[in-house]
């Protein structure tokens, strides 16, 4: 059984079955249940009982073990677990039936000891008995069979009472009121030693309370002290956490607005880029029809002239143009004129040819310019962004005292755009 519950069934075994009576008063029941069993020994157990007379061995001097410690002293375990069973099953008359069953399947060799042989047989070899599980079995179911009527035991214990009452009135008065006031003086003596012990267990109990209110005390200052300094540093952390939430949504406004304001100067310039795209590439179109356009007049220029024979002379060798060699008359102020307007022509086309590409120049330039700026203007908004996060997360790592502070990582230079 767990610790409680075996308490609570010795307590049971104490009050409600009369273990407890056995020890009050002098052993007086105890020595009541000897006379009982030494009766029924008589009515059961003639011999047996006659030779114990002869011997002078009185049933205290073996069985006071049996009826106080319930046949736990002596007899091995599984023999007492069946006593304890029946016990409260049917009562402490149980012992009766135990102790008539051991006495009778001893009686051979009980009749022959002597007194210190009885003695012995009772003290070592009658419990070696049953270490045998059999043998215990065997023994219980004799106990079982055997009857002890109540009414005899009451009528035995009246007896014993009769007695004692006859050898009270017999005895001298002043040997037992001797006998009463030496017992009394026990008693006293006893519970004034017990008075003692309390005492002084009540005093050391309260040097020791003292003690450990005195060491509940400081260990409560301690405690009181590093409350309050626990409290002003949360109250410090607190501001100082609210100085950076403040610090941080300021630098988050201002980091905000240099955003956007990045942002819409990347819109600009993206539109602007957009817009030189489109430009150049009008150009180019221009350019290519106007190139197409005076391959077209170059070409009807150089058909007429090839229809013409003095100007095929002229482009008859290699494709150059080469003057001739003896100028005519007969050519007249006709031919001059028409050479003079295709020369205009061509040098008005190649100088609007030579604008153009120009123009096509400098947009790209321009273009370049403008992706390289648009270029530096990310870097600086991503390094923007990079240090401000550094920043917050080192004050708030500082204000909570995590880890100490790391210095941010410096921006990567621009990449020259080409």
């Amino acid at each position: 059984m767990p610790e409680e519950q075996a308490f609570c069934v010795l307590v049971k075994i104490m009050g409600k079955y009369g273990l407890r009576d056995l020890y009050k008063n002098n052993f007086e029941d105890l020595h009541c249940k000897f006379y009982q069993l030494e009766k029924l020994m008589q009515e059961q157990l003639p011999d047996l009982y006659n030779h114990f007379c002869d011997l002078n061995l009185e049933a205290h001097m073996y069985a006071s073990q049996w009826f106080l410690t319930l046949f736990t002293a002596k007899f091995p375990l599984c023999m007492v677990f069946h006593i304890i069973d029946l016990l409260l099953c049917e009562g402490l008359n149980i012992i009766f039936h135990v102790a008539l069953a051991l006495l009778k399947t001893s009686k051979e060799d009980l009749l022959q000891a002597d007194f210190e042989g009885a003695l012995k047989f009772f003290r070592v070899q009658l419990p070696k008995r049953y270490r045998a599980e059999e043998n215990a079995r065997r023994l219980m179911e004799q106990a079982c069979n055997i009857k002890v009527p109540t009414k005899k035991l009451k009528k035995y214990e009246k007896e014993y009472q009769a007695m004692r009452e006859n050898q009270l009135q017999q005895e001298d008065p002043m040997d037992r009121y001797k006998r009463e006031n030496r017992r009394l003086q026990e008693a006293s003596m006893r519970l004034e030693q017990e008075n003692d012990d309390l005492a002084h267990e009540l005093v050391t109990s309260k040097i020791a309370l003292r003690n450990d209110l005195d060491q509940a005390e400081d260990k409560a200052d301690v405690l009181n002290k590093e409350l309050l300094l626990t409290k002003q540093r949360l109250v410090e952390t607190e501001e100082e956490k609210r100085k950076q939430e403040e610090e941080t949504a300021q630098l988050k406004e201002v980091f905000r607005k240099q955003l956007e304001k990045a942002e819409y100067e990347i819109k600009k310039t993206t539109a602007i880029i957009a817009e030189y795209k489109q430009i150049c590439s009008q150009l180019s179109t221009r350019l290519e029809k106007q190139q197409a356009a005076s391959k077209e007049e170059l070409e009807a220029v150089k058909g007429k002239m090839m229809a013409c024979k003095h100007c095929s002379d002229i482009f008859s060798k290699e494709g150059a143009l080469k003057p001739a060699a003896i100028s005519r008359e007969d050519q007249g102020i006709e031919a001059d004129d028409e050479k003079d307007s295709l020369k205009k022509q061509l040098r008005e086309m190649e100088l609007d040819l030579a604008q153009t590409k120009l123009q096509l120049v400098e947009a790209k330039c321009k273009i370049q310019e403008l992706e390289h700026q648009r270029g530096a203007l990310m870097n600086e908004i991503q390094a923007a962004k990079n240090s401000w996060f550094s920043k917050t997360l080192n004050s708030i790592k500082t204000a909570t005292g995590t880890q100490p502070l790391q210095p941010p990582q410096a921006p990567q230079p621009p990449k020259e755009s080409t």
